[in-house]
Order: C-alpha cells, then sequence, then structure tokens
C-alpha cells in the first residue's frame, strides 16, 4: 500500500512539474508576442521625449501611436532589462520595432544616433521668424539662413527642381525671395541633415507635395503662382476659418478686379518691418513700396507674399467665395464683418469700438 502511495505522489509532482513548464511557456510565448513589432510597416512615426519623461510615463504615448501591443508588456520588459537613461528629443520610430528595439532607440546605448531634430513652423510665419526657429534649434545662424535662400545660384538650382518657383523671386523690391515657399508644417531632421540646403529641400518638397493637386489650377490661372501664394499670405494674416478665407479672398479679388488698393494692414506691417503687435504709424501706413498696399497709388498685388501660408489660404485664392463685398474687418473674437462700401464699414468699426471689441 506504501509503495501504491509514493507511485501516485511522484505521478502528481510529475504531472504537476509538466503543468508549470507548460504554464511557463505559455507565459513566455505571450510575453514574446506582446513585446513584438506591432506590424511590418515601416512608416515612421515620430515620438517626443521631453524633460521629465521615463520609461514608464511614455508607455501610453508609445500605446497611442500603435508601437506596442501592451502597456502592461512593455513595463514589464523593463523591469527585466533596466535600460539606460532616457534622452530627450525626438525620436523616429516604426511599427515593426520591437519593444526591445524601440527602448534601445531611446536609451542612450544608441549613443543618441536616432534622435532626431524638430523644427515646427506655424502657418503666417516669415523667413526671419523662421530663421530664428532654425537658430534655436540648430548650430545654424539666422543670418546665414536668411542670405543662403538670398543666394541666386542656390535659388537656380531649386528652380530646376519646383515648378511653382519661377523668375518672379528676382524682383529687385522682394525681401526675401522664398517668403511665401516654404510650407508651414513639423519637420524632422537627422544631425547629419542638419544644413541648410538640406533643410530648404525638405520644406520645398512638402510645399510641392501640397501643391500638386492644384498644379493645373495654378498653371491656368491667370495669376502666376507667386501672385497666389502672395494672395494667399495675406489671406493667412487675415482671416481664420476656412469660410471666411474664402470669403476676404473674394473681397480681394473684387478689389483687383476693380483697381483698387488691396488696402490690407498686415501688408503695411511687412512692408515697415514692424510686428503685429506693434502700432503702425501714418508715416508707416503712407509709404510707399512694393509692398504696402495701404499706400493709395499702389494697385494690385504686393511684389510677394509676406508670410509663408496654409494649404487653407492658398486654397481660398484659388476657389474664392464670389461676393458683392468690397471691405471686411474682424473683432477681437475673429469674427470678420463684410460691408459693400466704406460707410457701412465705418459704422461697423464705430460699433465694435463701442463694444470694446474692435480688433484695431
Amino acid at each position: 500500500m506504501k509503495k501504491v502511495r509514493k507511485f501516485k505522489v511522484g505521478k502528481f509532482l510529475l504531472f504537476l512539474l509538466l503543468l508549470i513548464i507548460i504554464l511557463i511557456l505559455i507565459i513566455l510565448g505571450i510575453y514574446k508576442y506582446e513585446t513584438s513589432p506591432v506590424s511590418k510597416s515601416t512608416d515612421p512615426k515620430i515620438i517626443t521625449i521631453n524633460e521629465g519623461d521615463n520609461y514608464f510615463s511614455i508607455a501610453s504615448k508609445l500605446k497611442d501611436k500603435n508601437l506596442i501591443r501592451s502597456e502592461t508588456f512593455y513595463k514589464i520588459y523593463l523591469k527585466f532589462a533596466k535600460p539606460s537613461s532616457l534622452i530627450t528629443g525626438d525620436y523616429e520610430l516604426n511599427e515593426a520595432m520591437s519593444v526591445r528595439e524601440i527602448v534601445k532607440v531611446l536609451s542612450d546605448e544608441n549613443g543618441g544616433k536616432n534622435n532626431t531634430i524638430k523644427l515646427t513652423f506655424r502657418e503666417g510665419l516669415n523667413i526671419t521668424q523662421m530663421a530664428k526657429i532654425v537658430e534655436e534649434k540648430t548650430d545654424i545662424q539666422a543670418e546665414d539662413f536668411i542670405n543662403k535662400l538670398a543666394d541666386k545660384t542656390f535659388l537656380q538650382n531649386l528652380q530646376n527642381d519646383y515648378w511653382f518657383i519661377k523668375d518672379d523671386i528676382y524682383n529687385g523690391q522682394i525681401y526675401y525671395p522664398l517668403e511665401g515657399y516654404l510650407y508651414p508644417d513639423t519637420y524632422h531632421f537627422e544631425p547629419s541633415e542638419l544644413d541648410i540646403e538640406t533643410i530648404v529641400r525638405k520644406i520645398l518638397d512638402n510645399t510641392k507635395l501640397k501643391l500638386d493637386p492644384y498644379k493645373e489650377e495654378i498653371q491656368n490661372s491667370e495669376y502666376t503662382p507667386h501672385q497666389i501664394l502672395t494672395l494667399a499670405s495675406i489671406v493667412e494674416l487675415e482671416a481664420v476659418s476656412d469660410n471666411d478665407r474664402a470669403m476676404v479672398a473674394g473681397v480681394f479679388y473684387n478689389r483687383l478686379n476693380n483697381n483698387w488698393s488691396l488696402g490690407s494692414d498686415v501688408t503695411t506691417y511687412y512692408a515697415s518691418k514692424k510686428a503685429m503687435t506693434e502700432s503702425l504709424t501714418q508715416s508707416d501706413l503712407t509709404a510707399c513700396n512694393g509692398y504696402n498696399t495701404r499706400c493709395t497709388s499702389m494697385i494690385g498685388l504686393p511684389v510677394g507674399p509676406i508670410d509663408n501660408p496654409s494649404i487653407s489660404s492658398i486654397k481660398a485664392a484659388l476657389y474664392p467665395t464670389e461676393n458683392d463685398y468690397y471691405y471686411f474687418v474682424a473683432d477681437t473674437n475673429k469674427k470678420v464683418y463684410f460691408t459693400k462700401n466704406a460707410n457701412e464699414h465705418d459704422r461697423i468699426i464705430a460699433k465694435l469700438k463701442d463694444e470694446g471689441i474692435w480688433a484695431a
């Protein structure tokens, strides 16, 4: 009887051992799967690591970008791997990377080789403002950036590669030849790409990508690509919503078609090289040059763009809303009021002033 009992105990222990082994294999299989690449896609996804972030706090960020299968198993991996310090910066990852590969890129084990530099240019910035951002984020001086964009040999090389850059940019009254052509967006650069030509070409590649769907309309327009970008740059600073931008463009076309001055203050700011937060003087308003459309003797479009516009404003310049308005004004809430004549326009301004919401 004792032998039978020992045999049964031994059999039970063997069964238990096998069960434990099977469970371990299952857990390891799940762990391997959950830390494996999400897909085979190598499309780049940029992850920004900020000051104060750690490997655990970015788990949700990685999950939201679909770079990891499971936050839980990602954290389990970290418990075992104990990676070295997390380095701040922008990183290019993709869904074909495993958790181990992702963590390696984010740590100094990779020597920072995948640490990219992010340059963000919001809509409506001009070239001098963009140059300052480049200087802040890279070793490139703003002055060098601006000078390169005025180099004729460089510009001629660009003309060979980008259909929308024409000889209009060589007008001697233009402040910066590529103003209006540098599409506002967020760009990521490897350290090896941080030279002016590479930066500019990457931005222009994006401009081309945005303009290509409208190439036929632009080429068939009575206006040159330069003039369309010029109008779009004014619209960019005069209105916010898509509908208002199309209406504002319609107003400007009404003025152009009737040989009126555009009368836009935003062109005066650019002409006088003042920030929009500064006040315009009477001499600023009356000074005549290639940009100031408040100068009564200036009929038509300025000599070039005054900022780098969004696709929304470019589309407004291409597809304006037809209307019979010749004036508009915006309040401090960015609501735009359209009027047909100067008397109506003045009444609206007086009303907004009384209400304390005139955007002077």
